[in-house]
């Protein structure tokens, strides 16, 4: 004689349910701020590659018009390229970059891109008023006082850096983990640690923006003046 027997499947308990959250709450804490290191290094690394792309169109641009982009260079390429259809400014550094587009050097907007909190993914439309719209450049560009610099000099002056505090010669720490990405004039790209003020600092307690002595960097001739991105 068979005997059925009824069987009862036991579900989780309310403890047991609660135990298996706090592991994945505590598991979540635990990976949560390794990935967002991991995504900030990536940003980084884009960022650094960008620049370096930077510098090469810099310097076929300073083999053409015998210096970086500056006012100067504005009138030689706004008359050497009437067609061009940009309006060549020459206050922020999205004016700046453009000559490179009116100049025909580049046709690329990605490259000037560094994920920054104020930008936003470039369309790729280079027509006008639509290059390098804002939002769509993430690099701060360097001058000496209102004159581009050249790769006469010091290799180690800066031309380009990111990610600039909008307005000020200071960085935003937060989107390379407390980190600068700037070009040189030798096309070189480092990374520079950012101190609790937004400095950048050049090792032995020199900073990048914060005073100038002919020991450092800059010289006594040069004067280092950012020009800012357009925030989107």
């Amino acid at each position: 004689m068979k005997t059925n027997v009824k069987r009862t499947r036991r579900g989780f308990t309310l403890v047991e349910l609660l135990v298996v959250i706090v592991i994945i709450a505590s598991l979540a804490g635990l990976t949560a701020p390794m990935v967002i290191r991991q995504r900030k290094k990536a940003d980084q690394t884009e960022a650094t590659s960008n620049a370096r792309q930077i510098g090469l169109a810099m310097f076929e641009f300073e083999t053409e018009y015998g210096s970086f982009p500056d006012s100067a260079t504005a009138t030689v390429v706004a008359t050497n390229n009437p067609t061009s259809g940009y309006t060549l400014g020459t206050t922020t550094a999205n004016d700046y970059f453009l000559q490179l587009f009116a100049a025909n050097i580049t046709q690329s907007e990605p490259m000037f891109f560094a994920k920054t909190g104020i930008t936003t993914k470039p369309d790729g439309v280079i027509t006008g008023a639509k290059c390098l719209a804002k939002g769509e450049c993430g690099f701060g560009y360097i001058l000496n006082g209102t004159v581009g610099l050249s790769t006469a000099g010091n290799p180690s002056r800066v031309i380009a850096v990111t990610p600039l505090l909008d307005g000020t010669p200071k960085f935003n720490p937060d989107p390379f983990d407390k980190k600068a990405v700037v070009l040189r004039i030798d096309n070189s790209v480092a990374s520079l640690n950012l101190d609790n003020t937004g400095e950048a600092s050049l090792g032995g307690g020199k900073k990048l923006f914060a005073g100038k002595d002919v020991d450092s960097i800059w010289g006594a001739d040069i004067t280092p003046t950012p020009a800012y991105p357009l925030k989107k």
